[in-house]
């Protein structure tokens, strides 16, 4: 990631931060501005200038900032003096979520799941997943894959594929077992064959699993699709060799990649879903855990965290159902402009074939491969100068991603896409002219 807030010599703006924060943030090191303030698809700094958002948190943000249904829904609740923290006591609130997620999101799909709280962060809904996988088979032993990201506390750490995260954990990482993600050594090669291979054969040196862990789209690790029919032969692997299936929705999910769930329509049935960031609706902490009722072993109490009852998330959670999920109208716009993202960053490809490798990813979780980190980050650079805020990933860092939010205007997801052209085409010509 380019550390522009380095370059820039941490201006007076941002003393307090450079005095008093870790050095551990990384985004600002690449935006170094002072936001302020938030609508829709826009960001706005302390000195009045506005950058379209395709970071969105990190699909934190899929219905855009501040929506003004979920804001003010939060609003009314908290000026009726609404219960804020409840750890796991029952509220009305969160049986309303309950109830709206089981009644637009869960029986729409033919799904039964019981909900877990976990906590605020994603990580904290894969370590449950992970801890109640173990529980139930009385394994120890996870199949992670290549490129895969599922948090940066311990037990989910060891389930990421990232060196540099790996690297800060200052424990070796146990419990996970590395297999090749869908194409990983190439289209010609069957990954979950390949993988069935070494669990059937008893000197193949893999311990009989826990769980599969996987994401239907890779993220962090450089937006890498699964297809249906490796999603349906890795469920057949997880079925064979006694291993509970968990897809990590939670950059995939709440719309992102197609769906509310990014495995709809790949013909598969998880056994554990964790899903966060988007599931508040406000870009508020939320996380979920959701099981298959035969599965819910936990004793009271087993598995918990403090901030598991945070009703203003429940409250958002829920008005964000019934505002973009209680009909179809919502995901077949979210469909038509994932196509138009499609085309538009086809055309950028094109048009630069000497920047851009390709295009990847699925939805609305889509960039370009631009094969360089240092490219990416030029790009990256040159389109936050321009008034565009847009990340990186892959395992160098080469993959230009675009997360817009889902309800982003077609006129600003044109006009950022035009950005990001212009932002590739300098980076172009500065290769040009640096080759001259």
């Amino acid at each position: 990631m380019f550390d522009a807030e380095a370059k820039a010599g941490a201006p007076r703006r941002f003393a307090t931060f450079e005095r008093l924060e870790s050095r551990v943030r990384s985004y600002s090191r690449s935006f170094p501005a002072v936001f302020d303030r938030a609508a829709g698809a826009w960001l706005y700094d302390s000195e009045g200038r506005a950058y379209l958002d395709f970071l969105s948190g990190c699909s934190t943000l899929n219905y855009g900032h501040n929506h003004p249904a979920l804001k003010q829904r939060l609003m009314d609740y908290v000026m009726r003096d609404g219960v804020a923290h409840s750890l796991d006591m029952h509220t009305r609130a969160k049986a309303e979520f309950l109830e709206a997620f089981e009644s637009a999101i869960l029986r729409p799909r033919g799904l039964n799941y019981r909900a877990q709280f976990t906590g605020p962060t994603g990580a904290n809904a894969v370590e449950a997943a992970l801890k109640l996988a173990r529980k139930v088979t009385g394994r120890q032993n996870v199949i992670a894959f290549t490129n895969g990201f599922h948090g940066v506390t311990l037990g989910a750490l060891a389930a990421t594929g990232n060196g540099h995260h790996r690297g800060a954990a200052g424990l070796p990482a146990q419990g996970v077992t590395r297999a090749a993600f869908d194409g990983y050594y190439g289209p010609d090669i069957d990954t979950a064959a390949q993988l069935d291979l070494l669990l059937s054969d008893p000197s193949g040196g893999i311990d009989p699993p826990a769980a599969i862990v996987l994401e239907t789209v890779q993220g962090e690790g450089g937006l890498n699709v699964a297809s249906a029919a490796w999603l349906q032969a890795i469920e057949q692997v997880a079925r064979k060799h006694g291993a509970l299936l968990i897809v990590d929705d939670i950059q995939a999910g709440c719309g992102r990649a197609g769906g509310f769930f990014s495995f709809e329509g790949m013909g598969v049935s998880p056994d554990i879903v964790t899903l966060a960031k988007s599931l508040s609706g406000l870009g508020l902490p939320m996380a979920l855990t959701l099981i298959k009722p035969e599965l819910d072993a936990w004793a009271p109490g087993e598995h918990n965290g403090t901030f598991r009852g945070n009703c203003h998330a429940f409250v958002t959670a829920k008005a964000a159902i019934d505002t973009f999920w209680r009909d179809e109208s919502f995901a077949e716009g979210v469909a038509r402009k994932g196509e138009a993202l499609r085309v538009a960053l086809e055309a950028i490809a094109e048009r630069n074939p000497d920047v851009v490798a390709g295009v990847k990813g699925r939805g609305m979780m889509r960039g370009l491969d631009v094969g360089s980190g240092e490219i990416a980050a030029g790009i990256v650079r040159a389109a936050f100068e321009r008034g565009l805020v847009i990340e990186t990933s892959g395992a160098h860092d080469h993959i230009v991603k675009v997360l817009a939010p889902l309800t982003i205007a077609d006129a600003d997801l044109e006009r950022g896409l035009q950005i990001l052209a212009a932002a590739v085409a300098r980076v172009g010509r500065a290769d040009l002219d640096s080759a001259a």
